[in-house]
């Protein structure tokens, strides 16, 4: 059932965006005051207003939403989630794109949990209920390796593993224009964007963030890069390569040129996950996979190739 209160603006938060005087006034995070304004929940003097309109002291706000209820594996066939590697401990798993690396608010379509709990894989249990085994994430947008804990000892390595960095993770991704220099890093903090609850961006007060980049192949507009993440922020490669002023492609949410994307077939951000090294939790031996790109990703490099 639908919750709502009525309440009056105090003169303190005078000028301050509704997003955030609902999370003062009503202790919701500011990225579900976003939620509840998006779907028309707040109203200020009974007009309806969105999560970056300003409050005024003395006005009343009417707040209308529903609780969130705690995300839950749900088991999802995948045909194109592909397993590439199997054993006691770990799971490796192609990710397709529109596919989640783990159940979140919000988020009805399928995940890696999902899919491996459909075709009868057993994973850790340990971590938050909806990211049981999981040790890092992939965009729903971006394809390619992830790694999935099976044992609960190797779900405590490769945390710690990936925490202290010595997991390579090598992205492939075609960007607008030509980095200069070719090649290069990119160290700049990322954090939440100030006014955009589902982005984020380049910002002092973020967390250390640094993308080693250099590229394979130049094209007239764009150019194909390989990407070593030396940390893993949410966004990471997005992020820097639009700060970089070279988006990847496909990717509006980050400032990619739509024409180009549509004259290229794409959908989503021309970014995958290619390469995947670490040592095994279990033999401590160096264990690496890669994956070929996929169908669409290849044939938007196929167009750039043919100019």
């Amino acid at each position: 059932m639908p919750e709502s209160r009525r309440l009056p603006v105090p003169e303190g938060l005078e000028g301050q965006r509704v997003d955030q005087a609902l999370a003062k006034m009503l202790g919701f995070s500011r990225s579900f005051a976003a939620e509840v304004a998006a779907a028309g929940g707040v109203e200020l003097d009974g007009r309806a207003v969105g999560k970056s309109d300003r409050v005024t002291g003395g006005s009343w706000l009417d707040v209308t939403w529903e609780e969130r209820r705690d995300p839950v594996v749900v088991a999802v066939e995948v045909p194109d989630l592909r397993i590439v590697h199997e054993d006691a401990h770990i799971v490796v798993v192609d990710k397709p794109a529109g596919v989640a690396s783990h159940p979140s608010v919000g988020w009805e379509g399928p995940t890696v949990p999902g899919a491996l709990l459909a075709a009868g894989v057993r994973i850790a249990t340990s971590g938050a209920a909806e990211r049981q085994g999981i040790v890092h994430r992939l965009d729903v947008g971006t394809s390619g390796l992830m790694v999935v804990a099976k044992s609960e000892h190797a779900y405590t390595v490769l945390k710690r593993a990936f925490r202290d960095r010595t997991v390579e993770k090598i992205y492939h991704a075609v960007v607008q224009g030509h980095p200069d220099p070719f090649a290069g890093t990119i160290d700049a903090p990322i954090g939440r964007h100030p006014s955009h609850s589902w982005k984020f961006a380049v910002t002092p007060s973020g967390k250390d963030s640094i993308t080693h980049y250099e590229t394979i192949e130049a094209f007239p507009r764009a150019s194909l890069l390989e990407v070593h993440l030396e940390t893993g922020r949410t966004h990471q490669i997005r992020v820097h390569m639009m700060a970089h002023r070279h988006p990847c492609v496909g990717d509006p949410l980050y400032g990619s040129d739509p024409t180009l994307s549509e004259r290229l077939g794409l959908t989503r951000q021309w970014l995958h996950a290619h390469r995947l090294s670490f040592a095994h939790p279990s033999t401590g031996e160096t264990v690496s996979f890669a994956s070929p790109y996929p169908a669409d990703l290849q044939h938007a490099l196929d167009v750039l190739r043919e100019g």
